[in-house]
């Protein structure tokens, strides 16, 4: 049984626009997690930019939710070469006023573009190293 304070706060009525965007695992196997993910989930291989290193996005109909790159791959020292969640990503509706609020608050951030989708990108990394990638889409180039 919840308290009737709890139930007020459960949605969230205010903040920003904000949905779960996609998951990015680095792996060993990417052809075992491809298979992994299509029998568990019915995802399928599709497009996915050059960034210059290997990897598949994971498609449920038209939307990629789950990348894959190689271990090691991207060559970012920062980043562990095991197998892990690189990071999760959200989209959201106005990566100005979020880009404003990470660096009012000092996280440490970067940001990046991918004119052929559309879109802009914002790595933020957490107090304690974990990295979450802020995504807006038809931003335009």
């Amino acid at each position: 049984m919840t308290s009737t304070a709890e139930n007020q706060a459960w949605p969230a009525t205010s903040g920003p626009a904000v949905t779960l965007d996609h998951a990015t695992l680095r792996t060993t196997d990417l052809a075992a997690h491809r298979q992994f993910f299509a029998c568990l989930l019915g995802l399928q291989t599709g497009y996915r930019p050059d960034f210059g290193f290997p990897g598949d996005w994971l498609y449920a109909g038209d939307t990629p939710l789950v990348h894959l790159i190689p271990a090691g791959a991207t060559g970012d020292k920062d980043r562990c070469d095991a197998e892990t969640i690189d990071h999760v990503a959200f989209a959201v509706t106005d990566i100005e006023a979020a880009r404003a609020r990470v660096q009012a608050a000092g996280y440490r951030h970067a940001e990046s573009r991918i004119d052929e989708l559309g879109e802009r990108r914002l790595f933020v990394e957490s107090p304690t190293g974990i990295r979450i990638e802020l995504v807006e889409r038809g931003s335009g180039t």
